[in-house]
């Protein structure tokens, strides 16, 4: 049996020495992290960019099938990509828990190691946050702090008539990952003699557990020269992030069906779940993949970079925000993405 230590044995300050003793920084920017009243960052010139999320066990995370050093990893990861959503490089995290006593040291000790192994994946320093005890479920506060030059950041407010609307990575698989965890977990409660199958769902059980921040798509822009229009991460499924850009950019959009990238095993899960693999794309969570918008002028820019696809254009905003699809027909794009408002 594993060894379980007990919260109380080492106290608030005691906890806090504990989860944080092996933290490592990896930028020259952080001056001062955890261990006083507060952190010091110094970003040389450039301009600060901050973003923060709340994350509640039963509203955005289930402990019956997410393991803790996934959920440390993705907790650091979606905050991340909102900073990275800016045009912008994520360089320090601020990371405040509550929890109740079903939870011991090695639990949050598995948690830390998912915080510390996201941190170093994107070359983020923990310089702080706060630990208290919650008579409801685990409360992860986390706050993203980045730096970009002042000329180079990016709104989601920036879109033009003529610019061409893309997207990286694919889209929808999240959705289908949640959907299937959710059946396995209904059908286990029934008979908890029977074993989740997952036979197969590798993929889209990944996108939902630990997504990626798109690092990388950032530093492509970087490289080739690149600064978008306008650009969101996408947290709440493609359409709800599209009419905030549109709106935010007084602009309208046509969106083109066949040009929605969909991994082959999101389209084999929608087959499953009698679901459209388009609709999960549009509507569904989670993918923390970028929609973006860029001039016409940097399109040979792009190249050969297989993870970003040009799924449509800006149009006058009396044009609306249309779907063109397959079959030829147009339909006006509707907000249907997670609410988790509604499962509060």
């Amino acid at each position: 049996m594993s060894e379980r230590t007990e919260v109380g044995s080492l106290g608030e300050f005691g906890l806090i020495e504990h989860l944080t003793k092996n933290i490592e920084f990896h930028n020259a920017s952080t001056l001062q992290g955890v261990g006083d009243d507060a952190a010091v960052i110094d970003h040389f010139g450039k301009q600060t960019v901050l973003s923060t999320d709340l994350l509640l066990e039963g509203v955005h995370f289930d402990l019956s099938y997410t393991p803790l050093q996934h959920l440390g990893y993705k907790t650091v990861a979606v905050n991340v990509s909102d900073i990275y959503a800016m045009n912008a490089t994520p360089t320090q995290i601020l990371l405040s828990i509550g929890f109740s006593n079903r939870f011991s040291v090695e639990a949050l000790d598995e948690f830390y190691e998912g915080v510390y192994a996201a941190c170093a994946r994107y070359g983020v320093d923990l310089v702080g946050g706060d630990t208290t005890s919650s008579q409801k479920g685990f409360v992860i506060s986390c706050t993203a702090i980045g730096e970009v030059a002042p000329d180079q950041y990016v709104k989601r407010t920036g879109a033009q008539k003529g610019d061409l609307l893309c997207v990286s990575g694919d889209l929808g698989a999240a959705y289908l990952g949640l959907l299937l965890l959710e059946r396995e977990k209904r059908i286990w409660m029934e008979n908890p003699q029977i074993q989740p199958d997952l036979e197969g769902e590798k993929y889209i059980v990944g996108r939902l557990l630990k997504p990626e921040a798109r690092k990388d798509i950032i530093e492509f822009f970087a490289g080739a020269g690149i600064r978008p229009t306008s650009m969101i991460d996408i947290s709440d499924g493609l359409s709800s992030e599209l009419l905030h850009l549109c709106k935010g950019s007084g602009v309208g959009a046509m969106l083109y069906e066949e040009k929605l990238p969909i991994h082959d095993d999101t389209r084999a899960a929608a087959f499953k779940f009698n679901s459209e693999a388009t609709a999960c794309a549009l509507s569904g969570g989670e993918d923390y993949e970028l929609l973006f918008t860029i001039r016409q002028d940097d399109f040979e820019k792009l190249g050969n970079v297989n993870d970003i696809t040009v799924i449509g254009y800006i149009t006058d905003a009396e044009a609306g925000v249309q779907l063109y699809s397959k079959g030829g027909n147009k339909y006006p794009v509707t907000a249907q993405g997670w609410n988790h408002m509604g499962n509060a």
